[in-house]
């Protein structure tokens, strides 16, 4: 015979509190004093009880989830965002389900389904792409949608990201100030707002120099594509001697690609400048100089935006850009007279 499941009115007893007290504490958020807490805690521990949070969430129409869809894990910046975000719903009281969408193409109509069938209140999509008509039907569905690290023309979207137009003319005032032969840049996946806004700053921030992109290749973000690209720039009369990519997981790719297949020095030949500002970024072995994505900053604003939306359905939409710095380390060569 199974034991009887332990019910919140049992720990209730124990305690000698009210029902509605053990719900209380149990319930994020939810007011209680610390000696009522501590007593039905204590009740609870030697009875054995847990709340039924799939219950809770029936009754409260609310289930307390979030649904995370990702698509490059292998990119540094992504699993250090995971975390963060899942850290900081947590202290709201929810948690999150990740979700993996097509890596391809970066898109959700593969796991949309999948995401809604588990009643979350909201989705965060790092990475990936959504379109009209996916948007519609979370709309439907009432289940309010942010943007991570991408942004789209739809105004009706919330998203979050790093001032990526900005950060693009960063890179390049630094470059052309270094007064290279010739300028690189290895674009990511074509699709992605991210590659697209860093290149347009970097194209803007090139020709107010007077300088423009002399080679172009596409890596797509991801290290095959990006290592076919380097040896594909460089195999021609006049390579470029400075090369921006368009994120950390690139550069690192072409740096090895440089160093290791092409026999040439990092920064002596090849000036090499990323986005993102993982924590390898930092280490020795590469020492790379790239804008740093405010991930800190970029969390708390998507988890507020979103938290908004599910408490209110008539919350406005906002699109948010925050600025990052270029961190200058040892991969590019500085400009004469800098520090």
């Amino acid at each position: 015979m199974p034991e009887t499941k332990v019910t919140s009115a049992q720990v209730a007893t124990l305690a000698g509190v009210s029902q509605s007290a053990v719900s209380r504490v149990f319930t994020n958020g939810a007011s209680a004093s610390e000696k009522t807490s501590k007593k039905v805690r204590e009740a609870a521990l030697k009875l054995g009880y847990r709340p039924n949070n799939i219950a809770r969430a029936m009754v409260s129409g609310k289930s307390r989830m979030i649904g995370l869809v990702v698509a490059y894990l292998e990119n540094q910046f992504y699993p250090q965002a995971v975390e963060k975000l899942s850290a900081a719903l947590q202290d709201q009281g929810y948690h999150i389900l990740i979700f993996m969408a097509n890596t391809a193409t970066g898109k959700i109509d593969d796991v949309l389904d999948e995401i809604l069938d588990y009643q979350v209140d909201g989705i965060i999509a790092a990475s990936v792409a959504l379109s009209s008509h996916l948007l519609d039907r979370c709309q439907s569905a009432g289940v309010p949608v942010v943007l991570f690290n991408r942004s789209q023309d739809k105004r009706t979207l919330s998203s979050v990201t790093s001032d990526n137009v900005r950060g693009g003319h960063k890179v390049a005032e630094f470059i052309a100030a270094s007064q290279p032969a010739q300028i690189g840049y290895i674009a990511g996946w074509e699709g992605a707002s991210t590659q697209r806004d860093r290149e347009q700053g970097f194209v803007q921030g090139l020709a107010n120099a007077g300088r423009q992109i002399d080679v172009r290749e596409v890596g797509n973000f991801h290290k095959d594509s990006t290592r076919a690209a380097t040896l594909a720039m460089f195999d021609r009369a006049t390579p470029p001697d400075a090369v921006f990519a368009a994120n950390d997981h690139m550069a690192f790719v072409v740096m090895d690609t440089l160093r290791f297949e092409l026999g040439l020095s990092v920064p002596n030949d090849v000036s090499v400048v990323g986005y993102d500002d993982v924590p390898t970024a930092a280490w020795l072995s590469y020492d790379l100089t790239t804008v740093r994505q405010p991930a800190n900053q970029m969390v708390a604003q998507t988890v507020q935006t979103l938290l908004a939306q599910i408490n209110d359905a008539n919350a406005s939409p906002r699109q948010i850009a925050i600025d990052g710095p270029l961190i200058v380390r040892g991969s590019a060569r500085r400009p004469q007279g800098s520090k």
